[in-house]
Parts: C-alpha cells; sequence; structure tokens
C-alpha cells in the first residue's frame, strides 16, 4: 500500500465511523421520539385532551337541543317562522356538531396516533367552543328583541296551544301500554310504560308551571319568563317520551307481524349451509356441522316464546344469522351472499331500528358522554347507508355495523348512568 492510498485511508475511515455513529444515534433518536410520542403516558395525556373536548362537545349537543327548543317557540309566536338570527346559528352550530362528532368518533379507535389525537381533539374543542359562542350571541340578541316586543301572555298563549296539540296527538298513552302488556311480555311493553309515564308526567309539570306563568303575567312587577322557559322544557321532554312510546308501540308491532317470514328465512339459511357443508373437506365440515347445529338449536328456543317477544325475538334471529354467516364465510358463492344478504337484510335492519331506539332512550334519560353520543350518531349514519345501498351484501354489513354502535352506545349510556348515580349522596 503506498503513502497516498494510506493518507486516504487515514482520513476516510474516521469520517465514515462518524458518520454511521451519528447515523445510528439520529436514528435512535428518532425511534425513541417516536416511541415517546405512543408510550402509555402519551396515551393517556392524548385521551385527556379527547376526554376535555367531548366535555365541550357534549356542552355543543345540549345548547343545540336548547335552541332548537327556542326556535320552536319562537315560531309559534312569530306565525311558523323563527328570526333569522336563531335560525342561522342553529344550522351552523348543527353542522359543527354533526362534523364535530365524526371526527370525535373517529380518533375513538385504539390505533390512532395520540398525536392525532391531540391535534383533532383540540380542534373539535376550538370549533365547539366557537359555535356555543355563536348560539349565546344569537339567543341573547332573540331574548333582547323578545323583551322589547313580544308579551308574556303571547308566549304562554302560544305554549298552551302547543300542549293541547301534544295531548291530541298523545291520546290515551296508558290504554295503548295496557293493550302492549296483554300481548307481550314485560320486557317488551316496559319501555312503552316508562315513556308512557314520563310523558304524562311532563304534561303535568307543563301545566304546572304555565299556571304560574299565568299568575305572574298578570303582575307587572314579576317576571312570569322563567316558569314559561321551564313549562317549554316540560313540553319538550312530554313529546320525546310521546315518540318513544309510539316507538316502542310501532317496532313491536312491525316485529310482531315479521316473525314468521323472520324464522323461515333463517331456516332456509340454515338449510343452505347444510348444502354448502356437502362441498367441503371433513375438517371444514365437521366445524360447519357443528355451527348448523348450534344455530338450528338456537332458533328453536327463539320460537318457544317469540310471539310474546318479537322484538327480542327478531334481534335473536339476526344474530343468529350473523353466527351462520360468518360460520360459511367464504365457502358461500358470490350468488349465494347476494341471496343470503337478501333474506337476511329486513331481519338486520329491524334488529338495528330496535336497538336504535333502545339507545335513543338510553341517552335521552342521563347525562351521556361524548362517546355514547358519537356511538349513537355513527349509528344512525350506518343506518341511512344500510337504506341507501343497492348492493345487499353492502346494505347487510352496514345494518349490522347500525345495531352493533347501537348497542355500544346503549352500554355507554347505561355506564354513564351509573356513574352519576355513584355521585350522588
Amino acid at each position: 500500500m503506498d503513502d497516498t492510498t494510506r493518507g486516504v485511508l487515514e482520513w476516510v475511515v474516521p469520517a465514515v465511523v462518524v458518520f454511521v455513529t451519528a447515523a445510528i444515534v439520529i436514528a435512535a433518536a428518532i425511534w425513541a421520539i417516536r416511541r415517546a410520542r405512543r408510550s402509555p403516558r402519551a396515551r393517556a395525556g392524548a385521551e385527556q385532551v379527547r376526554s376535555r373536548a367531548g366535555i365541550t362537545l357534549v356542552r355543543l349537543d345540549d345548547a343545540v337541543d336548547e335552541l332548537e327548543l327556542e326556535v320552536a317557540l319562537s315560531g309559534a309566536l312569530y306565525g311558523g317562522h323563527a328570526p333569522t338570527s336563531l335560525r342561522r346559528a342553529r344550522l351552523s352550530a348543527q353542522r359543527v356538531r354533526d362534523d364535530a362528532f365524526a371526527r370525535f368518533e373517529a380518533i375513538s379507535a385504539t390505533h390512532v396516533h395520540p398525536a392525532e389525537i391531540r391535534r383533532v381533539a383540540n380542534r373539535i374543542e376550538a370549533q365547539a367552543q366557537a359555535a356555543l359562542a355563536t348560539i349565546a350571541s344569537a339567543r341573547a340578541e332573540h331574548a333582547e328583541w323578545m323583551a322589547a316586543n313580544v308579551s308574556a301572555s303571547d308566549q304562554i298563549a302560544a305554549a298552551e296551544q302547543r300542549l293541547r296539540e301534544l295531548r291530541d296527538s298523545m291520546g290515551d298513552p296508558e290504554a295503548l301500554v295496557s293493550s302492549m302488556a296483554a300481548r307481550y311480555d314485560a320486557e317488551e311493553w316496559k319501555p312503552a310504560a316508562r315513556a308512557a309515564h314520563g310523558a304524562l308526567a311532563a304534561v303535568a309539570d307543563a301545566q304546572r308551571h304555565l299556571a304560574a306563568a299565568i299568575e305572574l303575567a298578570a303582575d307587572p312587577s314579576r317576571a312570569a319568563l322563567p316558569e314559561l322557559a321551564a313549562a317549554e322544557r316540560s313540553l319538550r321532554s312530554a313529546q320525546v317520551d310521546a315518540r318513544a312510546l309510539e316507538e316502542a308501540h310501532r317496532l313491536a308491532a312491525q316485529a310482531s307481524a315479521a316473525l314468521s317470514d323472520e324464522l323461515a328465512a333463517a331456516r332456509t339459511a340454515v338449510r343452505q349451509a347444510i348444502v354448502v357443508r356437502e362441498h367441503l373437506g371433513a375438517e371444514a365440515s365437521d366445524l360447519l356441522g357443528n355451527e348448523i347445529r348450534a344455530c338450528d338449536a338456537e332458533l328453536n328456543k327463539i320460537e318457544v316464546d317469540a310471539a310474546r317477544r318479537p322484538t327480542d325475538a327478531v334481534n335473536q334471529i339476526a344474530r343468529v344469522r350473523d353466527r351462520l354467516d360468518l360460520a360459511v364465510g367464504d365457502a358461500n358463492t358470490a350468488q349465494q351472499r347476494i341471496r343470503g344478504a337478501r333474506t337476511a337484510l329486513p331481519g338486520t335492519l329491524a334488529a338495528a331500528r330496535i336497538a336504535i331506539a333502545h339507545a335513543e332512550a338510553s341517552l335521552s334519560h342521563s347525562s351521556t358522554s361524548a362517546d355514547a353520543r358519537s356511538r349513537l350518531i355513527a349509528a344512525q349514519a350506518s343506518l341511512a347507508d344500510a337504506r341507501q345501498a343497492s348492493d345487499p351484501v353492502a346494505a347487510l354489513d352496514a345494518a349490522r355495523r347500525a345495531r352493533l354502535h347501537a348497542e355500544d352506545a346503549s352500554a355507554l349510556a347505561d355506564y354513564d348512568s351509573e356513574q352519576q348515580r355513584k355521585k350522588m349522596p
């Protein structure tokens, strides 16, 4: 080796060592930073930011509900048309809320990077705070205008009219519950009974508050608006419960009418699975055979008291169809999957609607978290996708997602209610 070559090597080798060492150090630092950003501590910090955004989002959701109540009241006073400022604020806040709930649901998944959770959650909170400020400004402007231009007696008259209309639309809730109790088991009619009781109690509260408002309005030195606002809230609660009662009765009646068809379709699916089994290898055939027998036994069990528990039966049949489809898996041809999806879709849609109705009832009577509310919104969106899909397989998948999201929403709402009860003295 000559002197020139030796000189070059003496310069190059240390330089390469330095560069390689620096590259290793940089790579290790990048790895450490990325690991730190995904560490349990980073995820816990991101979860705190997400929870804070969720609390603000719940406030926005409640404020939108209150604003809708005020828009309805204003519409009654202004010949059916709420003031432009209120309607504009409501539409803007609704758009922000709906978009925020969709993004909140997206960052609830466990695989989302903590940094992304922080970024999106901070944006949700900022936009929700801005929407809350818009609502507050519109309501203050409206309250100032109302005080100057609308008398308490006008508002009372409008509330009394809505109370009369609500009574007429409700009919006799107790008679409706009695008719359900005569046909179905308690688990079918008890939600309707709770809704009926809530509606009647809310109507009585509205009457009491309106009577107090009338008395206060006769005295110019006293303010009737607080009692009137309480009456409006009771009217809204009565409307929610009245709709829940009607929905419970409708779902039970529809499930009862569809039971025979759903059972027949499930039995047909079992027979088709038996045909598929004949073309499988020994091991796969044995596994599918076990599932077929289990599904058949489950259908026999459901059928025993299906007439007395129609909504539960429809839901259980849909679960059996899910289990059978999963067992058959890829053994079905594309044509068989489409045909099976068509027969499973009506029952699964019914099960999704039942689950969503239960979730809506759970969320309407408790202080629920953003997680529960976002899951219900996801269920409603998936149900809409299922109804609009032209492909029966895609529609069936969307209906199943809707049912699962709704069941998650109910479970989260129940958990929220339990936590609230524990905090009470």
